[in-house]
């Protein structure tokens, strides 16, 4: 069955693959719930494994998706509201404990969150909503959704590209590499926010 499977999702891919990829990322990052970052790291094993599409431009389409989504995400959650949040919250099955985490987040790191919430699950899709929510500056949220977005897809698309041959094995990895990656990106920017204050309280 999953060899079938996987010959099922292949040819789907082998025509349809860039729309798929385009659409999933989108909605994903506009904050609903979809495998995105198994999407791009199987296009990705495509372009190593067969050719069948290109990684420069499963990249470019990418971040462009991803771009688009979280400012779509955003608008909605600027004009939405916190009303709206509960409801996405109770829809989705969003927990309260998910929530008051972006929010403490966004709180104490700001754009830097925007940055690095994309390589965690849970947190990637509620980046741009929450954003919109508490009404980050929309110039600051574009640039670095942006920065983060081409460094998250790049990262990802590479991994998925030079280790196509181990599929299986990626995927359990990547899913226990999250939680790593958000700690070290936690690491990183306290370690930036108090070299910031040491030297404005000089």
């Amino acid at each position: 069955m999953l060899p079938d499977l996987f010959e099922v999702l292949r040819d789907h891919f082998t025509t349809h693959g860039y729309w798929t990829l385009a659409i999933t990322l989108l909605l994903e990052n506009a904050g609903i719930p979809l495998p995105g970052e198994t999407m791009l790291l199987f296009a990705s094993f495509l372009a190593y494994q067969q050719h069948e599409l290109n990684l420069a431009l499963i990249i470019l389409i990418a971040t462009g998706a991803c771009t688009l989504g979280d400012n779509v995400g955003y608008w909605i959650g600027h004009y939405g509201g916190r009303p709206l949040l509960h409801r996405y919250q109770k829809f989705f099955r969003v927990s309260d404990e998910k929530i008051a985490q972006g929010e403490k987040l966004f709180e104490r790191y700001g754009s830097a969150t925007v940055f690095f919430a994309r390589f965690v699950f849970g947190m990637r899709i509620i980046a741009g909503p929450l954003a919109g929510v508490l009404r980050m500056h929309w110039r600051r949220f574009m640039l670095f959704n942006f920065l983060g977005a081409a460094l998250w897809v790049t990262v990802i698309s590479c991994i998925g590209y030079f280790f196509g041959q181990q599929w299986q094995l990626l995927v359990r990895v990547m899913g226990r590499a999250n939680l790593l990656v958000f700690l070290l990106a936690v690491v990183v920017v306290v370690f930036f926010w108090r070299r910031y204050r040491a030297k404005n309280s000089q």
